[in-house]
C-alpha cells in the first residue's frame, strides 16, 4: 500500500497539469487507480433534479448504455448518489451503502436496474462547484472484484481533500453547462413532472409520498419514521396503493413507474 501511495504523487501531478482541459478527468482516474484499483469511472454533474451531465466515463459502448444512457433516461431519480447530491451531502468520499435506503438492495430498482450493472461496489467523491451544481466521481468495481477493503478506503479518504479541491477547481462554473444545454432541460423537466405526477389522479398526496419512498428502497419502518406515522399505517397505505393501481407487487409498481417516465419523455 505504501508503494501505491508513492505512485499516486506523480500521477496526481499529471492530473494537476491537465486542469481545465479535456485530459483532467482521465488523468485523475489514472491517479486514483494508483491508490486503489477499480474497473470503471464515471463522473456525473448534478443540479437539483435536472438530468445529470456525463462529464466523463471510461465505459465501452455496451456498458455506457446501461450506466449512462439508460440512467439518464429516468432511473437516476431513484439513485442514492443522485439523492445525496440533491440533498447537498457534505463533500467527501462515501460508499453507496452509506447513502442507500435501508432496503435499497431488496428494492425493485436494485433488482431491475442497478443489478444489471454487475457491480461489486461503488464509491463516490462528492463535491460542490459553488454555483448550485455538484459533481460525483464514482469508482466502480465489477462483480468479479472484491469490495473496497478498509485499508483501501482509508487510502482513498486520505487523498480525498486533494481530489475534491482539484475537481472543484476543474469544474467551477459547471452550472453554466446546464444553462447552456437547453435541449436537455425539457426532457429533464418532463421526467420530474412524470415522477411527481405518478399515480396523481388515483392516489392521495400521502400515498404518492409512500410510493416515492418505496421505489427508492425504504422499508415500511423507515417510511413511517420519515413521515411520522405508524408502521401499520404505512402498510395500509401500501395495500391501498396496490389496490388503486391494480397491481400486486413492487415489481409491477416499478414497471408502472418506468412506463410513466416513458410517457413523460414522449
Amino acid at each position: 500500500m505504501l508503494k501505491r501511495t508513492l505512485d499516486w504523487h506523480p500521477a496526481l501531478a499529471d492530473a494537476i497539469r491537465e486542469l481545465d482541459g479535456p485530459r483532467f478527468a482521465p488523468a485523475l482516474a489514472h491517479a486514483l487507480r494508483e491508490v486503489a484499483p477499480f474497473d470503471y469511472t464515471v463522473i456525473f454533474g448534478y443540479r437539483g433534479e435536472e438530468r445529470p451531465l456525463d462529464l466523463y466515463d471510461d465505459f465501452g459502448p455496451e456498458k455506457r448504455d446501461i450506466f449512462v444512457t439508460v440512467y439518464q433516461a429516468g432511473p437516476y431519480l431513484l439513485d442514492p448518489f443522485f439523492h445525496a447530491s440533491r440533498n447537498q451531502v457534505a463533500p467527501g468520499l462515501y460508499r453507496m451503502r452509506q447513502l442507500a435506503p435501508d432496503r435499497f438492495y431488496q428494492s425493485e430498482y436494485y433488482r431491475s436496474y442497478y443489478k444489471q450493472t454487475g457491480l461489486a461496489e461503488e464509491v463516490g467523491f462528492f463535491l460542490a462547484t459553488g454555483d448550485g451544481a455538484r459533481v460525483v466521481i464514482s469508482l466502480m468495481r465489477a462483480g468479479h472484484s472484491q469490495a473496497f477493503s478498509a485499508r483501501e478506503m482509508a487510502s482513498l479518504h486520505a487523498v480525498a481533500p486533494v481530489v475534491i479541491a482539484a475537481a472543484e477547481r476543474n469544474w467551477r462554473g459547471l452550472g453554466q453547462r446546464f444553462d447552456s444545454a437547453p435541449e436537455t432541460l425539457p426532457a429533464g423537466a418532463a421526467l420530474r413532472e412524470a415522477f411527481a405526477a405518478f399515480g396523481r389522479h388515483r392516489l392521495t398526496q400521502r400515498e404518492s409520498e409512500v410510493v416515492a419512498m418505496v421505489l427508492r428502497g425504504h422499508s415500511s419502518d423507515a417510511i413511517a419514521a420519515a413521515l411520522k406515522i405508524a408502521p401499520g399505517t404505512v402498510k395500509i397505505h401500501r395495500k391501498n396503493i396496490y389496490a388503486k393501481l391494480g397491481i400486486g407487487s413492487q415489481a409491477e409498481l416499478f414497471s408502472m413507474f418506468l412506463a410513466s417516465l416513458s410517457d413523460g419523455r414522449a
